[in-house]
């Protein structure tokens, strides 16, 4: 188990365009994500809106400007499932909370730590956008993390920020405040153990249930208390 506790990154909100994501969440918040960019690695893009206490909603969705990789290169698979029929079906019926994305702070080392437990935590990519860099977990077919098959979005993805700035310290300052992180899985003391281990356990409430995995935020806005799923 980590011996340092981790810290709530961002949220996931996944789409099929950029626009219905920032839509669904202007819709919701009162606020539409804006800035962000382009992931060229993933060929994927987003939108960031910013929270209170140094926490951030990403928007996310395929980047159909992307360019392809070198005809001899295959396709490395998108991060949090964007290529999985599943998935896309889903996305079908709008954007939705996909996931969750932990923090790593120095002097832990992300990539020292997957090393160590490679089958506990997913190979680490470094990765672009703008001026920003970072690592993150990012398990080889592109699916969410898991731990003994359970995953689903619940557990989270793991990141450690290369530059001096965070995201936040350059978005537009907003009202809102995540007032919890909540999910619900039908393999939920699996995942409560893996949370456990990864000293991230106090970041969301986990509780069990016989139907699908699910993920739902409260936020505090001016507007009143408001809900992403």
């Amino acid at each position: 188990m980590t011996a340092h506790s981790l810290r709530l990154d961002h949220l996931v909100i996944s789409a099929r365009t950029l626009d219905e994501g920032t839509q669904y969440v202007a819709d919701t918040l009162g606020v539409a994500p804006a800035g962000g960019g382009a992931h060229p690695l993933m060929r994927t893009h987003n939108r960031l809106l910013n929270l209170w206490g140094g926490v951030y909603l990403e928007v996310i969705a395929i980047d159909p400007q992307a360019a392809e990789p070198a005809d001899d290169a295959a396709p490395r698979a998108r991060l949090f499932a964007l290529d999985d029929p599943a998935t896309q079906a889903r996305l079908e019926n709008g954007p939705y909370l996909s996931h969750w994305v932990a923090r790593v702070d120095r002097p832990k080392q992300l990539t020292a730590w997957q090393t160590q437990y490679p089958l506990r935590i997913a190979p680490i990519v470094p990765m672009t956008r703008g001026d920003f860099t970072w690592s993150l977990s990012v398990p080889d077919d592109g699916a969410f993390p898991a731990w003994q098959g359970a995953g689903d979005g619940v557990v989270p993805s793991l990141i450690q920020w290369d530059t001096p700035r965070h995201p936040t310290a350059v978005l537009p300052e907003t009202d809102i405040v995540l007032k919890a992180l909540k999910a619900a899985h039908p393999q939920a003391d699996t995942i409560a153990a893996q949370l456990r281990w990864l000293g991230a356990a106090h970041l969301i409430a986990l509780e069990p249930t016989e139907g699908a995995p699910a993920l739902v935020a409260e936020f505090e806005t001016p507007e009143g208390l408001r809900t992403l799923k």
